[in-house]
């Protein structure tokens, strides 16, 4: 039974793949309303698919690219094998897979969606949720059989498939980084894409559509409708898939480098069993509990009500995630007790060097909790910040009488002011998480919060599969209580959208630091010190990656944007009848600048994040510099770009959230000083 425990991630994946196939099949099958409901979702569909197509080109030259100089890489340096190129390739196209999957289900759920809310809200909710799980599922079975695989494969091929040493087992791993690299290379690209495309249709959509035209959200008078809900689908479905599919993969890998360093650290005859890799098998067989886990609790999302709210749509939703945490809280104990061996020696970082400590295996249990802890309740802190009817938003809506300028600072100190809760539970995360295990343990936190990947994706997937619901409804005219029903879905995704992203970011916050210490046990530094001159200078720089990144985000969508309502206001001056109702706007036109737009400006920003590191390594090495000393400096570079990072995205996605509820607010009609405010 020990003997197979490798395998079983790749069964819990198959399962999980096998489950998705069913899924997909229930929501193909369900009602996809009348003819010009499914021309609408058609067009959704076309435009969704002519991006990542063209994406796709685009990222195709990158990976060839990229693959041609780790081939090179890895002719020179002694602990890597040219078979990196191969996973770097099929990590990335997995990565795309994953995306591309995602978006299809998306936009064949939309329609289905819409016309199961003609029948009742249970079933809407039932639909777009369905759509959901099949892009959580794909995501995170890909993810692990790939993964999985791949270790498989390079543990028989350098190894023989039975241990023999850390230093081979150090060559599997880095190796297996490839896959890694491969699925976090798309990830950007596909989330600065996607956000690009997304936001620049919204903003276009809205700003002439809603301001200028004064017409409703979603109008079929208005030409940048079907651009706006194509985003939808290509940056808050296909682009989060890619970025959870890396971040998945690279907190699975970190906890795997830092197990392989406890066998080298302690006595081999310790870890009796399991090939004596246990805590190398260990996260992936948590990943793979956590796929099958993530299955069950989606059954449990539901509603009976017809006349439900926000509020019972958000619990059915809450149910099925904190049943998939209990549950992986109980599948942790039970993994790290069996695999772990009862106590074991780990590093710790003290200020007087490095000391070995002994650990019991309970403490690697206590670690994993700490992550499900951590990562529940920083999604309920971002619930509290972004949620319909919060007092956050209530905020902002009551700020909001006095114009535009108290609207805008209300919302950027919400946005700020959610970062104080936020980094304190990261704090407390990483401290308690390190106490109980060492890096290991924080990166154990970081995989069992991980997890639960499936669910979080079905969750968050599921509410641009709503908004593109309300939209189609909008532009089919259907009766008024179509659209309530979709708004109401809709107002909750705006919800899980944030949260989706507070948990995206709470993962990648841990998973970094997991990485940060593989990184410094695979390069061999003692340690990162800021008081050398070369090391706080790059912190410095660090640091300001994420602000200028955000810059050019902005400044892309800014462009895109003003494209788009040129384009917009030329369509509604030329186009004879188009306000009437009688001239059919050229809604390829927007989806074609929105596409073009977002391809061009996203390189810039890849560049920055890819060229920084190239260049803090490459250069000094021309100088001469200690190999240690280029290790070190790029240590305080990623320390800086991860503060800041996490800062950012944290007040960036909470202010977003915020204010996104604060419009539905008034979109359904407020009561500020005790008289009603524009009831859209």
């Amino acid at each position: 039974m020990e003997s197979m425990m490798i395998y079983m991630p790749i069964v819990m994946a198959l399962v999980g793949l096998a489950y998705m196939m069913v899924k997909k099949s229930w929501v193909m099958k369900q009602d996809a309303g009348d003819g010009k409901m499914k021309e609408i979702s058609d067009h959704i569909y076309e435009g969704a698919l002519a991006f990542l197509k063209a994406e796709y080109r685009l990222l195709t030259l990158f990976v060839i690219g990229v693959s041609i100089l780790l081939f090179i890489v890895s002719t020179i340096v002694p602990s890597t094998h040219w078979l990196i190129v191969i996973a770097f390739i099929v990590g990335a196209f997995f990565s795309a897979l994953a995306g591309n999957m995602g978006m299809k289900i998306a936009t064949k759920t939309n329609v289905r969606t819409t016309q199961a809310a003609r029948t009742s809200l249970p079933n809407a909710l039932k639909v777009s949720f369905g759509g959901g799980t099949v892009m959580g599922l794909g995501v995170a079975g890909l993810a692990v059989l790939g993964l999985t695989a791949f270790f498989i494969l390079f543990y028989n091929f350098f190894m023989g498939g039975a241990w023999t040493n850390t230093h081979d087992m150090t060559i599997v791993l880095e190796t297996l980084a490839g896959f890694s690299l491969g699925a976090e290379s798309i990830a950007l690209f596909a989330r600065v894409g996607g956000g690009i495309y997304t936001k620049a249709a919204d903003v276009g959509a809205d700003l002439v559509g809603k301001v200028e035209a004064g017409i409703p959200e979603d109008d079929p008078r208005n030409p940048a409708t079907i651009a706006d809900n194509v985003g939808d689908n290509v940056g808050d479905v296909a682009g989060m898939g890619a970025d959870l599919f890396g971040s998945y993969v690279a907190t699975v890998l970190a906890a795997m480098v830092l197990g392989n360093y406890i066998i080298d650290v302690n006595d081999i005859s310790i870890f009796k069993g399991f090939g004596s890799i246990g805590p190398i098998l260990l996260p992936m067989a948590i990943a793979g509990a956590g796929i099958v886990i993530s299955l069950l609790g989606t059954m449990l999302v539901s509603i009976k009500d017809n006349a439900a709210k926000e509020n019972e749509v958000m619990g059915a939703l809450n149910k099925g995630n904190w049943f998939s945490i209990a549950l992986v809280a109980v599948s942790c104990y039970g993994l790290v007790t069996w695999m772990l061996p009862e106590t074991m020696k780990m590093n710790f970082f003290e200020a007087e060097g490095d000391i070995l400590k002994d650990i019991t295996a309970m403490r690697v249990f206590y670690a994993t909790i700490v992550g499900l802890i951590v990562g529940g309740v920083i999604s309920s802190v971002t619930e509290y910040y972004t949620g319909l009817g919060k007092k956050p938003i209530l905020n902002i809506v009551e700020k909001s009488a006095t114009g535009a300028g108290t609207n805008i600072i209300a919302g950027l100190a919400t946005g700020m002011i959610s970062t104080f809760p936020t980094v304190i539970l990261f704090a407390m995360a990483i401290w308690s998480s390190y106490a109980f295990a060492g890096f290991y343990g924080v990166a154990m936190a970081a995989s069992a919060m991980m997890a639960t990947t499936a669910m979080q994706l079905a969750i968050d997937a599921f509410g641009p599969i709503a908004d593109n619901a309300g939209g189609i409804a909008e532009m089919s005219e259907q009766d008024p209580i179509v659209r309530e029903r979709t708004d109401i879905l809709d107002s909750v995704g705006n919800t899980t959208a944030a949260t989706g992203k507070g948990f995206a970011i709470a993962s990648a916050a841990l998973t970094s630091l997991a990485l940060f210490a593989a990184y410094v046990t695979f390069t061999g530094i003692d340690g990162i010190n800021i008081f050398k001159a070369p090391v706080l200078a790059m912190l410095f720089i660090g640091g300001m990656v994420p602000v200028v990144f955000s810059a050019l985000a902005m400044n892309a969508v800014g462009k895109a944007a003003m494209e788009m309502v040129y384009e917009v206001r030329r369509q509604f001056k030329n186009i004879p009848g188009i306000m009437e109702g009688t001239g059919k706007p050229e809604y390829d036109k927007c989806v074609e600048i929105s596409t073009n737009a977002s391809l061009k400006e996203m390189m810039l920003p890849g560049i920055l994040t890819i060229g920084f590191p190239l260049i803090i390594t490459f250069i000094p090495m021309l100088f001469g510099m200690d190999n240690l000393m280029i290790a070190e400096m790029l240590g305080g570079y990623m320390a800086g770009v991860t503060v800041s990072g996490v800062l950012w995205a944290i007040f960036q996605n909470n202010a977003g959230g915020a204010w996104d509820n604060a419009k539905k607010s008034f979109e359904a009609g407020v009561m500020i000083n005790g008289e009603m405010t524009h009831k859209g």
